[in-house]
């Protein structure tokens, strides 16, 4: 049957059970003049008063800067809505008219089963014959972007569709329908998108979600999934979101990064490009610890770029976002139980079951729970090379993550023994930190030598030492090299990189 031509019945596209769509209510109220914050008090008047009886002459100035932030800060007034104007909103005003009367004409299952650019083409005389029906005129600009936005409507993901086409833009937060802040350059900013209410946002998760054979409703209201260009999607739904359905979405960059373009990015020194590539290249077990959206995950598709071709690697995550850059490379994936709660393979079933599946390197894209005694066992029985990342905010908290996590399980062996599991086979921490200017920087490159007593030894190899902050808040530092002698020289020297590393070291 043919999806188009179908008249539909004057009650509408309500009455046939069908959804409505359309744009979602203004955000109304522009933020007075422009800004988001209100001017600061006079400058030439703070700088009038007495300095603080505690504090130096000198040491003045900086004194009145940090309290004038203080200020700024105290008397903020928040946007928190954006509202749409001009050709936008027009466009979207349109489109709540004529989107109604183009689902009486269209069937959506058979819709459904098109591509999106043939939608379009037989989208355009419908429009045309819905816009002559309601007697609106419009230039050939605005019916293209009448076009677009009916298509995202009924198979993309709505308001959605201009955010993940910004190439500018690495994070989307929507936090209900009425407000979704974006991450560009690493700074947080409201995005002038809305959706029509809560059922119209949900829908739109929904999809999202069945992309990759999950679900999300009340009964399981927490779902991770991926977007088909491999962006990470987190989705939290009523009753556990108190201001209606929550979607996270990590983009990553079509363009494969390198370790050379993170130290043109300025994320890291010349000497600490080279002493990771080396790393990668001689088969070290690696950790990469930072906090959330510190640039782990970049960092490990990176070092991928130094795995040896030959070699099989194996990835395994609970949702599908490393991008590895190598030819022989099986990526594998977790699965959520059913409705009965049964079937569930968890990242220590896969880590297990890799096993036997001749890896090289296994790489897991984030460890959480007890799956990290699995990843050191595979790290010490064969699999050198293997890298994993982990939550944590320095090599030391890194360490002590991994023996709670490992404890956290059913294992029963003493903490002795996991600390000394761990000393034995991991080589060096990654330590990634996005910093309050937006820049991910590399602060940490650290050893782990072995154990002493029951502590675990580690050596700095190289660290981000912070100078100062420009006016404009950009912030400043050098990467400083310990110049000690590398305890994993003995691994670069079995590649054929003894020198090289020495000399990145020291």
């Amino acid at each position: 049957m043919s999806a188009f031509g179908r008249k539909g019945g004057p009650a509408g596209a309500a009455a046939n059970g069908r959804p409505s769509f359309g744009v979602a209510r203004p955000m109304g109220g522009p933020v007075p003049g422009g800004a988001q914050f209100p001017p600061l008090p006079d400058q030439e008047a703070r700088d009038r008063a007495p300095p603080a009886p505690s504090q130096p002459a000198g040491g003045s100035k900086p004194l009145d800067d940090a309290m004038a932030r203080l200020n700024e800060r105290t008397n903020a007034t928040v946007a928190e809505r954006v509202e749409v104007g001009g050709f936008e909103a027009s466009v979207h005003k349109i489109k709540e008219q004529v989107l109604p009367r183009l689902l009486e004409r269209v069937d959506p299952e058979a819709a459904a089963t098109l591509s999106k650019d043939e939608l379009s083409q037989e989208f355009r005389p419908i429009i045309m014959e819905v816009l002559a029906e309601l007697k609106i005129t419009l230039n050939r600009r605005e019916q293209f972007a009448l076009e677009k936005v009916l298509v995202d409507e009924l198979l993309g993901f709505g308001p959605l569709e201009e955010l993940l086409n910004d190439p500018d833009v690495s994070d989307i937060m929507v936090n209900g329908p009425e407000q979704t802040y974006i991450e560009k350059k690493g700074k947080l900013q409201l995005a002038p998108i809305h959706f029509r209410d809560e059922q119209h946002l949900f829908q739109i998760a929904q999809r999202i979600v069945n992309q990759v054979g999950r679900r999300v409703d009340q009964t399981t209201p927490l779902a991770d999934a991926r977007l088909k260009d491999g962006s990470r999607v987190n989705v939290i739904v009523p009753p556990l979101s108190l201001r209606g359905t929550a979607i996270s979405i990590r983009k990553f960059s079509e363009k494969p990064i390198t370790l050379d373009m993170l130290k043109n990015f300025g994320s890291m020194s010349d000497k600490m490009c080279t002493a990771l590539k080396i790393a990668g290249a001689s088969r070290m077990n690696i950790v990469i610890s930072g906090g959330t959206g510190s640039g782990k995950t970049t960092m490990l598709n990176a070092l991928s770029k130094m795995i040896d071709p030959g070699e099989r690697v194996l990835t395994i995550e609970d949702a599908a976002e490393l991008r590895l850059q190598q030819p022989h490379w099986l990526p594998l994936e977790t699965r959520p139980p059913n409705l009965e709660g049964q079937g569930a393979i968890t990242i220590g079933d896969l880590v297990k079951n890799a096993l036997r599946m001749r890896p090289d390197r296994i790489i897991l894209g984030e460890i959480r729970g007890a799956e990290c005694f699995d990843l050191l066992a595979a790290m010490n029985t064969g699999h050198d090379g293997s890298m994993c990342t982990l939550h944590a905010n320095s090599p030391r908290e890194c360490l002590g993550r991994m023996e709670n996590m490992i404890l956290m399980g059913d294992i029963k062996i003493p903490k002795e023994a996991i600390s000394r599991q761990i000393a034995e086979s991991v080589d060096l921490i990654v330590q990634v930190k996005r910093l309050r200017d937006g820049s991910r920087r590399t602060t940490n490159i650290t050893e782990v030598i072995g154990m002493e007593g029951d502590v675990i030894v580690t050596q700095e190899l190289f660290k981000f030492q912070y100078l100062e902050e420009t006016e404009d808040g950009k912030i400043i530092g050098e990467y400083q090299s310990s110049g000690l002698r590398p305890y994993t020289l003995e691994k670069a020297r079995q590649y054929g990189f003894e020198q090289a590393f020495l000399e990145a070291c020291l």
